[in-house]
């Protein structure tokens, strides 16, 4: 169960969080601009129908949690599900960037509800089994800090593949055309994601085996809630994916709007790509003489702050760039020593309920997480919108363009100080799992 893992298996499991990007980072960074500013969509429209369509995930993460733990196949329970839905996923993602020109406003209104929403549930379906996968190839800490390395630093580049390339693709394909180059472009990076979740199917396994037979899905449900520790991780998810959301989600407009060239957003998205990638492999060396919480602090101390600074450099896009690569850094370390803290709570609850509840709680966890991305996606949305934003504009007025530096500076650095404090309740780094207490039954609410 402790066995090291081949580096092949590794880069094999982050080709399947590479594939989910292609698709996620489009979304966080491209989709609302593509809305507003190519297809016309009202802003406020789309903050809405962010929120709206994520909110259902509330039902749908944690029932799909529920049926991947009650899954059995030859290929285990949570594997595959990723041969299954590799297809529909990839078509899913391109439908969401082929609104057609000829609808009227209120006809593309419904076209991009249907899509996203359909999107996102493709999303939901196969990237929970995905996560779940993370938590039974290895039940060694150190091991799983290596495997989710491999995982963000390849997530990384399917967001640069996806989100880098993006315009130049979509404007090499399409030319004066944007809509067709959107979505032809994302036509080419869907099929990429295909192929790379069927190379993750192919070349991992499953080595923790759960104990057979589980409750009812509200039993089931309710253990999970009164685990303090699920308690204390989702809100961690929540604030560090409500500051990537609202900073790269204010990214385009930034940098239209504030620096006077949507050419820069290249200049800030390829600093970013290029700190993430950096971030996701610096997170094992800020673990070999510190705890997960604590260089988990580190690193949204150090984002939070540089993110509030920001705010106050004078306007520089030369120091805008550097202090997006360093940002970018040490939240995507935070990122990644995150999901491992997701790991440990899987491993925590059978210690002390009795029962492995993978699925369920990494599809509880992708839950709060997007709703996260919902609820900061709209912040976007109806704060443009409060703010007299006007789309493709050559100035914004004084509230507007405020409100675009706040969104990508000041805003997001107060989620990722707030984060800091959630840490205080959190207690799987210093006490072993087997000196955790051990019971057969959910937890009292005040464990």
């Amino acid at each position: 169960m402790n066995a090291v893992i081949s580096i092949k298996e590794k880069v094999s499991y982050g080709l399947g969080d590479m594939a989910s990007h292609i698709g996620l980072d489009n979304v966080i960074i491209f989709l609302t601009f593509y809305y507003t500013d190519v297809v016309g969509l009202p802003a406020a429209f789309v903050g809405t129908l962010f929120l709206l369509a994520r909110a259902a995930d509330a039902i749908i993460d944690p029932a799909m949690g529920l049926v991947a733990d009650r899954t059995h196949s030859r290929w285990g329970k949570f594997r595959p599900y990723l041969l299954w839905l590799a297809a529909p996923f990839g078509l899913s993602c391109m439908l969401t960037y082929a609104v057609p020109v000829s609808l009227s406003l209120s006809g593309k209104m419904v076209f991009a509800s249907i899509t996203y929403s359909f999107m996102m549930l493709m999303y939901t379906a196969i990237n929970i089994p995905y996560c779940s996968i993370g938590a039974v190839i290895t039940g060694d800490d150190q091991q799983r800090i290596s495997l989710q390395s491999y995982r963000f630093f390849l997530a990384t580049l399917g967001g640069a593949l996806s989100t880098f390339f993006m315009m130049p693709l979509a404007e090499y394909i399409g030319g004066a055309n944007k809509l067709m180059g959107y979505r032809w472009a994302m036509g080419v990076m869907a099929t990429l994601a295909i192929a790379m979740f069927l190379v993750c199917f192919a070349n991992t396994r499953e080595r923790i085996k759960a104990k057979a037979g589980h409750d009812n899905f509200l039993t089931d449900l309710r253990d999970l809630l009164r685990n303090d520790q699920w308690r204390v991780v989702a809100l961690l998810v929540l604030t560090n994916i409500s500051f990537g959301v609202i900073r790269l989600g204010a990214m385009m407009y930034f940098a239209t709007y504030y620096l006077g060239d949507a050419h820069y957003f290249q200049w800030l998205l390829g600093a970013h790509i290029a700190g993430k990638a950096v971030g996701s492999l610096l997170s094992k060396s800020l673990t070999l003489k510190r705890s997960k919480a604590k260089a988990f602090a580190l690193c949204a101390v150090i984002s939070g702050i540089l993110s509030i600074a920001i705010f106050f450099e004078p306007k520089s896009v030369i120091l805008f760039v550097v202090t997006t690569f360093i940002v970018s850094i040490f939240y995507q370390a935070a990122l990644t020593l995150m999901w491992v803290m997701m790991a440990d709570v899987a491993d925590y609850g059978e210690r002390v309920q009795g029962k492995r509840m993978d699925g369920t709680m990494f599809s509880t966890l992708l839950a709060v997480l997007k709703m996260g991305m919902a609820i900061s996606g709209a912040v976007v949305g109806w704060a443009l919108g409060l703010s007299g934003y006007v789309a493709n504009a050559t100035t914004q007025n004084s509230v507007a363009m405020h409100c675009i530096v706040a969104l990508f500076t000041f805003v997001p650095g107060l989620v990722a100080l707030l984060g800091v404090v959630v840490l205080r309740w959190y207690r799987l780094d210093d006490r072993p799992l087997p000196d955790l207490p051990v019971t057969t039954r959910a937890l009292p609410s005040d464990a």
